[in-house]
Parts: structure tokens; sequence; C-alpha cells
């Protein structure tokens, strides 16, 4: 069975508890993650093989992480060692990558430093079907964004079906570049695009109607994001599916969670998700990705992908660290809570 090979950095992510509580224990949790890497815990999870790519140091950290994924059952045997240092940030607890305490010390790390023509595609790409990547990468700098983009033309040319997360991390975009100015380029290159209106604003330029989602209600949400994915695909025509997610946080610390699916002309919304606490926001729209390439590389149909997708990102909030732990069977019994 052929593979899905998910590229992004792989990051360590320092989850202090705040109020000085993390000098006073001397500690802080060490989570290891990266959206891409998230998107393949969750694929293993569910019976899909996956092949992790980024780059490491050559170094006992990177060899015990390796090991660590292989167990899971990630394929870690094209990972690129070079540089010097794996990158990381720090996240409160509680909080989520859009909290203005995201801090990120990710500068010179193996994969920022990695450059067009250090990579043999074909050969990381050999056994695998499928090609994911994020936004997040080419946030980093000119030669993130020239890197992804030799690696997509690689992946059309080989034929593999190409997914990309409309990621936005504001503070990742200083390297002189705006995310309208790169991500387009790149994005003509996928089939399927996941994200939200307001990412596709950002990142692509499909405008956001503020009259239309007035009032805020799911119905006027859910039209909107129809007219965001046709100019999607009036823009870049070899996408086919396009998924779109709402998170909205409630004051008492829950949140009230849904999303769509757009298959050429017909579109599909999920269940509606509610809760009145959250363990972990880190990783949810990772998860729900994963389960978008699970449910479309087996070939359900439209309703059960994104009913699947979105009981799983639902599920992810209620588990610490960056990647899921949930088997089919339990992403099954949340969906069946809700329907």
């Amino acid at each position: 069975m052929k593979k899905i090979c998910c590229f992004g950095e792989l990051l360590l992510r320092m989850s202090p508890v705040l109020d000085r509580e993390w000098i006073k224990t001397n500690s802080i949790p060490v989570f290891v993650g990266g959206a891409e890497l998230n998107v393949a815990n969750a694929l293993v999870n569910w019976n899909v093989p996956a092949k992790y790519f980024t780059a490491l140091p050559d170094n006992y950290l990177s060899k015990e992480i390796c090991a660590e994924l292989e167990e899971k059952k990630i394929d870690t045997s094209s990972i690129h060692f070079s540089g010097n240092r794996i990158g990381v940030y720090y996240l409160p607890q509680g909080t989520d990558l859009k909290h203005a305490g995201v801090i990120y010390d990710r500068a010179h790390s193996s994969f920022a430093s990695l450059k067009p023509g250090m990579v043999n595609w074909d050969e990381v790409m050999k056994d695998a079907n499928w090609f994911h990547f994020s936004a997040i990468s080419p946030a980093l700098n000119q030669d993130a964004v020239d890197v992804c983009k030799e690696a997509l033309v690689a992946a059309e040319r080989l034929g593999l079906t190409i997914s990309v997360d409309l990621n936005y991390r504001a503070k990742l975009w200083q390297y002189g570049k705006k995310p309208v100015d790169v991500m387009p380029d790149l994005v003509k290159h996928c089939d399927v695009i996941m994200g939200n209106i307001w990412a596709a604003n950002t990142l692509l330029g499909v405008s956001v109607d503020e009259e239309l989602i007035k009032p805020h209600t799911k119905e006027n949400y859910v039209k909107h994001a129809l007219l965001t994915g046709n100019r999607i695909q009036e823009l870049f025509p070899k996408c086919h599916t396009i998924a779109n997610t709402f998170r909205f946080d409630k004051e008492a610390g829950g949140l009230h969670y849904y999303a769509s699916l757009q298959a050429k002309d017909k579109q599909f919304v999920s269940l509606e998700f509610d809760t009145a606490s959250v363990v972990d926001k880190v990783g949810s729209g990772d998860c729900f990705m994963g389960g978008l390439i699970y449910g479309l590389n087996s070939q359900h149909q439209p309703q059960d992908i994104i009913n699947y997708a979105a009981a799983a990102a639902f599920g992810k909030l209620q588990e610490v660290g960056d990647a899921t732990k949930q088997n089919i069977e339990a992403v099954q019994s949340i969906i069946k809570r809700y329907e």
C-alpha cells in the first residue's frame, strides 16, 4: 500500500505554566510535534501508511525522536540529516498557536536551512501516492518557499495527490514577503485545500464578505464557505476538494465546532460539536487534516469524510500533546454521540 508523505518541520513545543510556576518547579513539559508530523501520527493511528520527511541535525536527540516515530510505524527513512538544531517554540499551557504568547525559536534550524537541490524528491516520494504540506513551511524564508516549490513540481510530475493546510502564523512571515505573494504559486499544484474563509483571504487573496456573515450564524458561514470554495476552484482549477473548519471559542472556556467539505459543486456539512472545556488546542486542525486525507485516500463518501475529520479534530481537543492518540473506534464513537 502506498504511503502518505508529509513534509514539514519537526518542532519541540515547550509548554510552561505561567506566573513563574515553571521556574519554581524547574520543569517545562516538552512535546514533539509540528503540523505535518501531527498529520502523519493521526494517519498511522487509522491504519494508513505514512512517511514523514523533514530535516534534523545528526545528533542523539534526533535519533531518539526518529526511533519513537518508527515505533509508531511512521516511516522516517528519508529524513535529511543536516544542519545544527531542532526548531523550538514556547506556548503557555491551555492556549493555541494564534495566542499572542507564542514564542518561536526556529531561526537557523536544520529545516529552515534546507536549500533547493539538497533533496532527491524522486527518492523521497518513490513509495508514496500522496504529498502533504502546510503554509507554515513557506512562512520561514525564501529558501523554504523554493524547496516547497521543488517538492510540489516533483510530486505533480510523479502523479501524487497533493494537499495543503492553509495554516497562517502571522509571527512567522518576517522575511519581507506577504503570504498572498507566495502561496498562490504553491497552491496551484494542489488537489486538496483545507483551511477556512479567513485563511483563504490572507493566504490566497480570496475576499471575505463581512456583510454575508452577519448575523454570525452557521448558515451564513457555510454559505460563505461555498462561495470561497467556488472562487478557489476558479483560481486553482487543479483543486477538486476544499474543506473549511469553523471553531468558535465560548466565554466560559469551551467551544463550538463544525466543518464543510466541497467536492466539485456539492457541499457537505459536518455534525456540530460542543464542549464546555478544552484540554489542549494544539494539533486539532492537524487532526482534521489527517481525517480528511484518511477519508479521501480510503474513498469514503463525502458526508462520512467530513463527519470523521470534524469529529477527530473535536476529539483532539481533549488530549494533551500535539498529536492525537485516537483510533478509528474512538472517532466513530464521537460521531455516534453527536448524530
